[in-house]
């Protein structure tokens, strides 16, 4: 398959093939041109389609290596140290290429290729990925079986699929957006129930799942952290999550490395606010029992 589309390729647009990779689900041409058009890939994999359908016959030659017509023979030259006669795979009438590897008789053989399209490459190279025979049928079973699955969830045709999809993500950012009001909302009512109590705590504490950093800020600044020491994270109690120390400058700086060694996770803060990601949020017990301490070591009594 890869000699037939290396011939073809070359012989339309004179992209030469400079390497290419077996691989275990699908393979790699790695062709000489900085990029190929939609129109060019259709073009090649329409044209080695019909040398398949056509029943072009390959066949094996073993030829002396001082034989001059190994010098029409499509190679990147033999090794230095290469001894004994030189095979060479002959697709009759559309390529002659030295090769040690396996072959079929007849193009026939390959049954179909599919040409899935180009990735980018070396430096002004491009990646032609294909598939050849029965990988070609596992590929249409494994789209069918993913096509069957989304008919299924989303309640339509096939046909229909990409429309669906579109409107759910519409839906998702919507629904994204509304969250994220919701939560600023109950950020501030928060903040405005601690600040409403008579006699305020020289400590704050806060979990909740759902949250993200913006949560925390804005329930930070509507308390404000002159005085009171917030501790406030965001995620799931058994995995990881989002943490935010806030309050006096001298206190977030000596508490802050400490807060963040505790919960396993990393952070960084400036003027009076600790921030970073935990991955350890069941030990929050901890941090508070440690800035517990900290407050009644600075208290007056």
């Amino acid at each position: 398959g890869q000699h037939l589309i290396t011939a073809i390729a070359e012989q339309m647009f004179g992209f030469k093939t400079t390497s290419w990779e077996l691989g275990r689900q699908r393979s790699v041409i790695e062709l000489d041109t900085p990029s190929m058009t939609v129109e060019q890939i259709e073009a090649l994999e329409r044209s080695v389609n019909e040398k398949i359908r056509e029943r072009v016959p390959v066949l094996v030659r073993e030829l002396a290596a001082d034989d001059p017509e190994i010098e029409t023979v499509r190679s990147r030259g033999l090794p230095d140290d290469h001894v004994g006669p030189v095979r060479v795979v002959d697709i009759e009438g559309i390529d002659s290429n030295m090769c040690c590897g396996t072959h079929v008789s007849n193009l026939s053989d390959l049954q179909v290729i599919k040409l899935l399209g180009t990735e980018k490459g070396k430096k002004n190279k491009t990646n032609l990925v294909f598939l050849a025979g029965n990988r070609v049928l596992k590929s249409i079973e494994q789209s069918h079986s993913t096509e069957k699955a989304l008919t299924s969830l989303l309640k339509n045709g096939p046909g229909e699929h990409i429309e669906a999809v579109k409107r759910l993500q519409s839906s998702v950012k919507v629904l994204q957006k509304n969250n994220l009001n919701l939560l600023r909302d109950i950020a501030v009512l928060i903040a405005r129930d601690f600040k409403s109590k008579p006699a305020q705590s020289q400590l704050f504490v806060l979990h909740r799942k759902e949250g993200d950093s913006e949560f925390m800020n804005i329930i930070a600044n509507e308390i404000g952290t002159e005085e009171t020491l917030l501790f406030l994270t965001v995620g799931d109690e058994k995995e990881a999550g989002l943490f935010l120390l806030a309050g006096p400058v001298e206190a977030v700086e000596s508490l802050g490395p400490r807060v963040a060694e505790l919960l396993g996770g990393k952070g960084a803060g400036k003027r009076g606010r600790f921030q970073g990601k935990a991955t350890k949020m069941s030990r929050r017990g901890e941090v508070q029992a440690l800035l517990q301490e900290f407050i009644s070591h600075q208290s007056p009594e």
